[in-house]
């Protein structure tokens, strides 16, 4: 599993108490845990259901949950045009990348799948000029990033891709990977550009957006979705977790970072979730482990660590004047008001 810029409200430091609060610290550490699990449950899903059926139960899974709190909560449906809002953001925060990463899922190990995940940020870096006007990455945050594109470089090893690429399947599944993740950066900046103000909280706006996707796809079924099925419980604890918790909670717990932190500084969950699917491919699956896997990891944590200024000598170079480039992350939107 993630929006302003210019002209969209106040603006809070990112290492304000309301933007670092320990609720949305612990909603970061859940969602890079139960994301990097995710690929693993692709891979164990795609094991009796096509990538289509895969989704199709994701979404609904994810949908059900979302309107089941809407319901107990007594949480009320906006009106007017947040639902069109909304809709970009079913198709691109979800029902698109979801299917994307199923396809891949078919001829990659889960692993690197969770590898490629990690090139959000930077998508959402080089989308943000497109989108914001603007917004400007700190030096930690510059800082951050380099260190973890490095780790994620290590991790990927991409002078080992030659000697896997005898699967013609490979570079299509490789491409598909990154664009889901560059359909995940061009959504966050649409929901902080559009939604950051919108008035409702994270859980209104991901049932919204989780419904939408879920009828998207629910449409596209009779197309795309056809075939047999082999629903062991294996497969549909695969499919359970994939929608209750990747994609219901979690995408509560992704806007409220959003919301909390800007959608650079949000996507950077995605470093963490490489560390944690290729440990669940070695240890689940049974996938190869090579040396730079542990260290790119390693690497990966301590560059999302720099790029919150929680490492020794950070703190100073965070209070500096911030980097003259339009990148997204250093202006984050004051929290807006909820409505139940």
């Amino acid at each position: 599993m993630h929006l302003p810029h210019a002209g969209v409200g106040p603006t809070i430091s990112p290492m304000s108490p309301s933007g670092n609060s320990r609720g949305t610290v612990a909603a970061f550490v859940a969602l890079a845990l139960v994301w990097g699990s995710s690929f693993l449950f692709i891979k164990v899903g795609l094991e009796g259901l096509s990538p289509a059926q895969l989704v199709l139960g994701r979404l609904t899974l994810g949908a059900l949950a979302l309107i089941s709190i809407m319901l107990v909560t007594r949480r009320r449906w906006p009106r007017g045009r947040v639902w069109m809002h909304m809709l970009v953001v079913a198709i691109t925060l979800a029902a698109l990348p979801f299917s994307l990463f199923a396809w891949a899922g078919q001829y990659m190990p889960s692993s690197l799948s969770s590898i490629y995940n990690a090139t959000t940020p930077i998508m959402t870096l080089l989308l943000m000029p497109l989108i914001l006007v603007g917004e400007r990455l700190t030096r930690t945050q510059v800082v951050g990033l380099v260190v973890g594109l490095s780790g994620v470089i290590v991790l990927a090893a991409p002078w080992q891709l030659a000697g896997v690429g005898q699967s013609p399947q490979l570079l299509p599944a490789q491409l598909a990977c990154l664009g889901a993740t560059a359909s995940y950066g061009f959504a966050g900046l649409y929901m902080r550009r559009f939604l950051s103000n919108s008035g409702y909280d994270t859980i209104t706006l991901s049932a919204i957006q989780i419904g939408l996707a879920a009828i998207i796809v629910w449409l596209l079924a009779p197309f795309t979705a056809r075939g047999g099925l082999a629903v062991d419980p294996p497969v549909f604890l695969a499919v359970a977790g994939l929608g209750v918790l990747g994609t219901g909670f979690a995408y509560i717990w992704y806007n409220r970072i959003i919301r909390d932190w800007g959608p650079a500084r949000a996507s950077t969950v995605t470093y963490l979730s490489p560390v944690v699917g290729v440990i669940l491919g070695v240890v689940v699956l049974g996938e190869t482990v090579h040396w730079n896997q542990p260290l790119g990891g390693l690497i990966v944590v301590l560059g999302v660590l720099a790029s919150q200024g929680r490492m020794p000598g950070m703190r100073a170079l965070s209070r500096r004047n911030r980097v003259d480039i339009e990148v997204p992350g250093a202006a984050v939107p004051a929290a807006p008001k909820t409505r139940e």
